[in-house]
């Protein structure tokens, strides 16, 4: 860093040791310290990178609870301005201020526990409920957000982002990093005799982890 005349600001600066829990146990509470020059960086149990909260367990559960404390702390303030707003103003409303956050990175949540997205789920309903003007105790509900409103659920939501980003590694509208992990099955010599080379599928790398190794784009980005 000195060479290229840069200098580390320490209070800027996180450390963060991701790994599945058993690698976060081996560690220790947070991991290792990193010595840098006469500054010593400090790991900690999560980061923000582009406004998404990542942890060390590689889960999505502080960042979805930040998400839906946010959310639905925007409806409440949406809820008293509600009445004398028409039904496609308070859906802008809405979409700036919740279901755009529910989007945000959203491709990040491709695998994710059934626990972690029934969070935005019950986000996604409430929001629903806020532009009908209809009660939690009210039936329809799913009619309501499927058919009336057009909504994916979260799950659909970050396949749907995801199958949006192999279209783009297949079409060169992506980074190397992202169009590498997206091979033809035509183009692996071993598996060119399978009947999934000539329906165009992408090769699906054998993984380790269920919980992780599956969630990784070079998995999960040909699968979808």
């Amino acid at each position: 860093m000195s060479a290229n005349r840069l200098k580390l600001n320490a209070d800027k600066t996180e450390l963060l040791w991701a790994g599945s829990w058993r690698c976060c146990l081996t560690l220790g509470n947070r991991g290792p310290k990193l010595q840098l020059g006469d500054d010593t960086i400090v790991p900690t149990n999560d980061v923000k990178v582009l406004g998404v909260t990542l942890s060390s367990d590689l889960t999505m559960d502080k960042r979805v609870s930040n998400v839906c404390s946010a959310g639905l702390y925007r409806l409440r303030k949406l809820g008293r301005v509600r009445r004398p707003l028409d039904t496609k103003s308070a859906a802008t409303l809405v979409h700036a201020f919740v279901t755009s956050r529910i989007d945000y990175y959203n491709v990040l949540l491709a695998g994710a526990p059934k626990a972690t997205t029934d969070k935005l789920r019950r986000l996604l309903n409430a929001t629903a409920r806020l532009l009908s003007g209809t009660k939690k105790s009210d039936r329809g509900l799913s009619q309501l957000v499927h058919v009336d409103l057009h909504w994916l659920d979260v799950p659909e939501r970050a396949k749907y982002k995801l199958a949006t980003m192999v279209h783009n590694c297949l079409h060169g509208k992506a980074p190397s990093y992202l169009t590498d992990c997206c091979t033809p099955v035509s183009d692996v010599a071993s598996r060119r005799h399978l009947r999934s080379a000539s329906r165009r599928q992408l090769f699906v790398p054998r993984h380790n982890l269920s919980t992780y190794g599956r969630r990784a784009f070079s998995v999960a980005g040909p699968a979808a």
